[in-house]
């Protein structure tokens, strides 16, 4: 696999913990992040979806990512998608008040056969984000195959295998929540690629 001098000056930078700069170019280069985060700082992953928006925070810490709080936002078929978002909304908010996080990642936009379903998604995910937004926290978002091959090194892998590789990475009693469990891997994958410039690219949002 080849390293491009940019990659490898972030490489340079990581190590020596200075803060790498954002480019402008395209690609994995362009994706880089420009934060440094310290010990102990939080960061916040976000699996949306009308019914069940996953949520999970962990914090870094010198032996590794340490699990804070996850749960999943439940939103009954019987309601209207406008009372679903308010929800999610609400709960979000609260998670931020308690949780502030340093940073947040998403999970990426997906291809999806049945428009009506991505435009559901759609709502769910701009609610979210701009519930985050409002805080002034920078926000990612990585595709659901790069957190897969990430996690469990399949990008099709199912959800019960990367629940269990999230409980076995957080030291977890339980397997989380499926929804939950997604969210937890996405800011535990973001940590991972903050420590090395070459693993899955996160897109700033």
């Amino acid at each position: 696999m080849g390293v491009s001098p940019k990659q490898f000056a972030a490489m340079e930078a990581r190590l020596a913990g200075r803060t790498v700069p954002r480019t402008s170019g395209t690609g994995a280069e362009a994706a880089e992040t420009s934060l440094h985060l310290p010990e102990g700082s939080r960061v916040l992953g976000i699996d949306p979806s009308l019914r069940g928006t996953g949520w999970g925070v962990i914090r870094t810490g010198a032996r590794g990512p340490v699990f804070v709080e996850a749960g999943t936002i439940r939103c009954p078929k019987t309601w209207d998608r406008s009372r679903c978002l308010g929800r999610i909304q609400a709960v979000l908010e609260e998670v931020l008040r308690q949780h502030p996080p340093a940073l947040c990642v998403c999970e990426g936009l997906f291809f999806a056969q049945n428009l009506q379903t991505a435009l559901i998604m759609g709502e769910a995910r701009g609610a979210a984000l701009a519930t985050v937004a409002r805080t002034g926290t920078e926000i990612h978002e990585i595709a659901p195959r790069k957190v897969k091959l990430a996690m469990v090194g399949y990008g099709a892998a199912q959800k019960i295998a990367v629940a269990k590789m999230v409980q076995r990475q957080l030291g977890l009693a339980e397997t989380p929540d499926a929804d939950a469990a997604d969210a937890l891997a996405l800011a535990l994958v973001m940590v991972q690629e903050l420590r090395n410039p070459l693993g899955p690219a996160s897109k700033r949002v």
